[in-house]
């Protein structure tokens, strides 16, 4: 009967890192003052009628701190790619010179830094409620083996006290990631 209390746990344990995971993801898809292919790891281009990673249609390099160069490994796909782009969040005109797009970041006003921050604490906080959703689903699931006679009261109180110190650890790595973007984004 324990080992249906440890698949839960650790059912719980793969949820919470692969939110953890997901939030540093997000997180590093918020733009700073530099330039990172990571930035555009949420864009999709519509390439010959599907939506398809950029990653998977042309080569991200950062010759420049500031500069970000998409060349298509299909120059048709260059009007695609821009279209992306500009269709995005990131706040960039790109510029194509038939080649490669290129994609310059302009320096961080204050207010923008101000802004991107208040935007790294929200997407901060959908991983930590994430987390915690994973945990609200263990701990149904163990109620419902106590109810049903699979586990004693005194072990569900030892799963969900392992089950704490879990959701502890991974809101903790949210936070951390939260606070390495918030000195990036402070940096001048």
């Amino acid at each position: 009967m324990a080992d249906n209390k440890d698949s839960v746990l650790s059912e719980a344990e793969e949820r919470m890192s692969k939110a953890v995971v997901f939030n540093r993801e997000e997180l590093a898809s918020i733009r700073s003052g530099r330039a990172s292919p990571a930035l555009l790891n949420r864009i999709t281009v519509d390439y010959y009628g599907s939506q398809v990673p950029i990653n998977q249609v042309a080569n991200l390099s950062v010759p420049e701190p500031r500069l970000l160069v998409i060349s298509p490994y299909d120059p048709s796909s260059i009007s695609a790619i821009e279209k992306a782009v500009q269709a995005s969040d990131l706040g960039i005109t790109p510029n194509n010179d038939g080649q490669v797009v290129r994609l310059v970041w302009p320096e961080l006003t204050g207010e923008r830094r101000k802004e991107l921050i208040k935007l790294a604490h929200t997407r901060a906080e959908e991983g930590r409620v994430a987390v915690r959703n994973a945990r609200r689903h263990a701990k149904q699931e163990l109620e419902k083996m106590k109810k049903g006679g699979e586990i004693s009261q005194d072990e569900e109180r030892s799963a969900e006290g392992r089950l704490q110190k879990l959701t502890d650890k991974n809101v903790a790595d949210v936070d951390d990631n939260l606070k390495r973007k918030e000195q990036e984004l402070s940096e001048v």
